[in-house]
């Protein structure tokens, strides 16, 4: 008895200590998950994994920490393996759905999406039944942005390239020229540190000596930066730390917050916080707008949308408003990070949360003419890719730039890329009305490209001002129509062109459709005149015909408006008589112009030959001269009368 209640005793303890050395196992792996350790937290969970202890929660935790680390590679292995599991968090549907975009499998995303939708996910169905479209209109889109190569990227991370008076400011977690280093415990690189060189300059080797002279690196992440237009302040991130104290949250986790510095004789002091940071979140990747006015930054203070917003303060006199939400049309429920505003105050940002080609994308935002943000929009590929995309920056001649990515092909974990950008050309332009030059406001504008196939349809404003955007080198028809006007078209080609130029203009003036007469309006009656052969002079016999137009004209009918219709008989080519017609048109419409009638009041003034002959008189007929001159006239028609 006492044998067996020994060996039990034994049993007891030992799967006691078991349970306890299993639990010990568990806390070390989530204290470091949640302590942003993810690689060493990876290996705690496969540990885990390897010895049977609680593997389904393991499984998960390695896919999110492969999430966190922006390996998509790894995560689909291990998010593979976590959807199948019984009763699984349908936030792996989503998660698992988003690593296989990582890896370029659009069609299984778009199934897992649908299964996290159908378990009761929030997001918008077109998310994913419209996917297949917008990736053939990224894939299938002409081409703006063409990459060059940058020599100064590291086996490390290096983003945030910023172009400022002859140099490229960068952040870098190169290790290079410094005695000791942190690492910091996320992905096991070393802090980042913010680098300048001239942009000039052809040496691949960048070591400490490029780095930010002054007082903005620490021996935490510092980077990236933002300089103000004359050069003498900087912003910039960096982990909460400031005379040589690293604040912690509550957790005791180290935030991200913005900074400012002064340039004082060639070096970057006066470091000073800027006073809408906080202990308790994140505020980073500062972006200023052209003028100076105002401050954009990533935060993921509460109240947002997302995990991550888009905010900006108002800069006055050094003083900074309350910080401001740009709204759901930029921030969704994911993670909007990275502004950056060029010259024209255009916004451009990364996100995860729009429709893309994988994990964070560059978009780019439309405004209308008061500045308000209408839209956005995926800058697609060769900028964006399936990996993280982001840091994206725009000189301000707005044909180059930089941004970052840890796609494949690079030299580090992010690279620097630059770009070369050939814009669309911007096609402008006003519809008039031909008879008061009055804008034409809700007409349809069409453009149509050299194969005959609609490429939009658009609608000028309360201005009468149409606005499309064309590709260069290409041939347009450009159709405009109108109740009530006369339809007109215009050849627009786009060949050629300098790639500065970015904008260019066409207007289009048209004309009324004559309304039907009434019966006291058909009494009036404008009658033609004629020509000798082969003359456009005006006969003596026809002056009075003109002189009694001008008459009703003038102060009968001081409103009326017309539009003159010449001919020639059919005698002569084709292409003579139609000059012979134009010549007859303008000798009538100069005569009435000249004896005081506004040009405006004439909306038209044509020649059109041969055609439209009043009797049989072809060439084929054998007609008197005098049957010959019914058909060299000029017609009077009236379009409006009040």
């Amino acid at each position: 008895m006492k044998l067996k209640n020994y060996i039990t005793t034994s049993l007891a303890v030992l799967v006691s200590f078991c349970a306890l050395a299993q639990n010990d196992m568990i806390k070390k792996a989530d204290n470091l998950f949640n302590n942003f350790a993810f690689v060493q937290a990876t290996n705690a969970y496969q540990d885990l994994v390897d010895d049977g202890i609680n593997t389904d929660y393991a499984i998960r935790q390695i896919a999110d920490s492969y999430a966190y680390m922006r390996n998509p590679d790894s995560a689909v292995v291990y998010y593979k393996k976590a959807v199948k599991q019984n009763h699984v968090p349908i936030e792996y549907y989503y998660n698992y759905s988003q690593a296989l975009r990582g890896v370029k499998d659009y069609e299984t995303s778009r199934e897992w999406m649908k299964q996290f939708k159908e378990s009761g996910g929030d997001i918008k169905e077109e998310k994913y039944l419209k996917d297949s479209d917008f990736l053939n209109s990224i894939f299938n889109s002409k081409k703006q942005y063409f990459l060059k190569d940058v020599k100064f990227n590291s086996k490390y991370s290096d983003f945030g390239a910023y172009e400022h008076d002859g140099k490229i400011y960068f952040a870098s977690s190169r290790d290079k020229g410094d005695l000791k280093k942190h690492t910091n415990s996320w992905d096991e690189e070393p802090f980042l540190n913010v680098y300048a060189i001239d942009k000039d300059d052809n040496d691949s080797i960048i070591n400490g000596k490029s780095k930010l002279k002054g007082k903005v690196n620490s021996v935490y992440h510092d980077g990236p930066i933002t300089i103000t237009k004359d050069g003498k302040t900087m912003y910039f991130s960096r982990t909460d730390f400031i005379k040589n104290v690293l604040g912690r949250n509550g957790e005791g986790i180290s935030n991200l917050k913005i900074y400012k510095a002064s340039l004082i004789n060639g070096k970057w002091k006066n470091i000073k916080e800027l006073p809408f940071n906080s202990n308790h979140f994140s505020n980073g990747h500062p972006a200023l707008s052209p003028d100076g006015s105002k401050l954009y930054f990533a935060s993921d203070r509460s109240g947002g949308i997302g995990g991550s917003d888009i905010y900006y303060v108002e800069i006055n006199n050094g003083d900074y408003s309350k910080p401001k939400n740009l709204g759901p049309i930029i921030n969704t429920n994911k993670n909007e990070r990275f502004p950056f505003v060029n010259s024209e105050g255009a916004l451009f940002f990364s996100s995860d949360g729009h429709p893309g080609l994988g994990l964070l994308d560059v978009f780019g935002t439309v405004s209308d003419e008061n500045n308000t943000i209408l839209s956005v929009i995926n800058l697609g590929t060769p900028v964006n890719s399936s990996k993280d995309d982001f840091s994206f920056f725009m000189n301000e001649d707005g044909l180059s730039g930089y941004f970052a990515s840890n796609r494949k092909g690079g030299v580090g974990k992010d690279d620097i890329y630059a770009y070369d950008r050939i814009p669309q050309l911007n096609l402008n332009g006003t519809v008039y009305d031909n008879i008061n030059s009055a804008p034409i406001d809700d007409a349809t504008v069409t453009l149509i490209n050299n194969k005959d196939d609609i490429v939009g349809t658009y609608k000028t404003n309360n201005k009468g001002q149409y606005a499309i955007t064309i590709d260069r080198d290409s041939e347009y028809l450009i159709k405009v129509n109108k109740d009530d006007f006369i339809d007109s078209e215009n050849s627009v080609s786009s060949k050629n062109i300098d790639r500065n130029v970015k904008t260019i203009t066409t207007d289009f003036s048209l004309n009324p459709i004559p309304k039907q007469l009434d019966e006291t309006e058909k009494t009036i009656a404008l009658s033609p005149i004629y020509y000798d052969y082969n003359s456009s002079k005006i006969r003596n016999e026809d002056i009075q015909v003109l002189n009694n137009i001008l008459n009703s004209m003038l102060n009968t009918h001081p409103n009326m408006t017309i539009k003159i219709e010449s001919y020639s008989d059919s005698r002569g080519s084709t292409d003579y008589n139609r000059k012979l017609s134009l010549k007859r048109a303008n000798s009538a419409y100069n005569y009435l112009i000249s004896n005081g009638v506004n040009p405006a009041r004439i909306i038209d003034s044509k020649g059109y030959g041969e055609e439209n002959l009043i009797n049989n008189c072809d060439v084929t007929s054998n007609c008197t001269e005098a049957e010959h001159q019914l058909n060299r006239r000029t017609q009077f028609v009236i379009v409006k009368m009040k």
